[in-house]
């Protein structure tokens, strides 16, 4: 390989109590009822995040396909998630929130109130227009609903999952550079500087600060990229207060949104580039590591302010597990996406009851 391909987001990382009650509540809200993998491990590689002892765990990954990327929902077991200890404002060093794709952004919202969903504002107007929201899941988590044309398969659900998060930052221009350079997130969207009358009803948010949405102005390539679709991240820096480390003095794994994973082909290129640019993997696994029924590489680096970006080069999936069906990955041309059938295959791993 020449060059490295990032086919879009895996998932976002998220520390809960209990994975299956979690996901039990991801699946009948955001619809991610696929699942890729599930285990109960030891978390042996991450013990620089993990007070420097290698953590039991049980993790699952879940998708939706109707697009977007998934959750990873992520439980220790041999100790208790701890939460912030602060309240999180929106400016503060790491992912705030994550961004939900939606078909029709009004319809959602009305489904979500005959849910009682603790919803943080109405419906709100973006800088370009968008109608969105903001709400919060039943572990304090915060999710932005928004529109997406990009989308997989018609499943009638209302929304994909994983389109992108909102990113607290202390240099919004050395992240616009590592987010621009190494993830291929080129292309402003917008960049305002104020109070935002969109964010007045979320904690901080009658703050100045200045905002960027970036989004990838060339198409997502890969195996696994018509799922994941296009995505997009909003940077936020405040401009009149100290910003905290959503995750100072806890560990990776422990409640709210632990990582942002980017599927990727080119492991051996991406460590030399992150090495090039000052962004040295924290953690790599090296060759091929299995995850549950599932194998591939993985890595870590950190982005400027220290939020933990995961990459995963996908070797081995099942397709139908039951049957001993699984797809390798290794032979195919990188930048070549499977088969649209093939993928609508994966939903032969749908979960019905968690």
């Amino acid at each position: 390989m020449n060059e490295k391909i990032i086919s879009g987001i895996q998932q976002v990382g998220i520390g809960v109590p209990n994975v299956h009650v979690a996901w039990k509540w991801y699946k009948e809200h955001f619809g991610v009822d696929i699942r890729v993998f599930e285990e109960f491990a030891t978390a042996e590689l991450m013990r620089q995040y993990t007070g420097g002892e290698a953590q039991k765990r049980h993790a699952a990954l879940a998708l939706n396909l109707q697009g977007g990327g998934g959750f990873e929902i992520w439980q220790y077991t041999d100790r208790t998630p701890q939460p912030p200890k602060f309240e999180l404002q929106i400016g503060d060093l790491g992912i705030f929130a994550a961004k939900i794709k939606s078909k029709d952004v009004q319809a959602t919202y009305d489904f979500f109130k005959s849910r009682n969903i603790n919803f943080l504002t109405d419906i709100l107007t973006d800088p370009e227009g968008h109608n969105h929201f903001f709400m919060k899941d039943p572990y304090g988590n915060i999710f932005q609903i928004v529109p997406s044309r990009s989308w997989f398969k018609n499943e009638r659900k209302l929304t994909g999952a994983v389109y992108g998060v909102i990113l607290g930052v202390s240099d919004i221009e050395n992240s616009k550079i590592f987010y621009g350079s190494i993830l291929g997130y080129d292309d402003v969207i917008y960049d305002e500087t104020g109070v935002f009358e969109e964010y007045k009803s979320l904690s901080g948010g009658d703050r100045k600060i200045r905002r960027i949405l970036i989004r990838h102005s060339k198409p997502r390539l890969g195996a696994f990229s018509p799922i994941f679709g296009s995505s997009q991240i909003e940077l936020v820096q405040v401009l009149d207060r100290e910003p905290k480390k959503i995750y100072h003095d806890r560990f990776w794994g422990d409640l709210g949104f632990i990582h942002i994973c980017f599927d990727i082909r080119g492991m051996n290129l991406l460590r030399e580039e992150c090495k090039e640019k000052g962004y040295p993997f924290t953690v790599d696994a090296g060759d091929t590591f299995d995850i549950g029924a599932a194998s591939g590489a993985f890595s870590y680096t950190e982005d400027p302010d220290g939020t933990l970006i995961e990459f995963v080069e996908t070797h081995k999936i099942p397709i139908l597990k039951k049957l001993g069906l699984y797809l390798n990955l290794r032979h195919r041309k990188p930048e070549k996406s499977l088969p649209r059938w093939l993928l609508k295959a994966i939903s032969f791993n749908r979960v019905k009851n968690i």
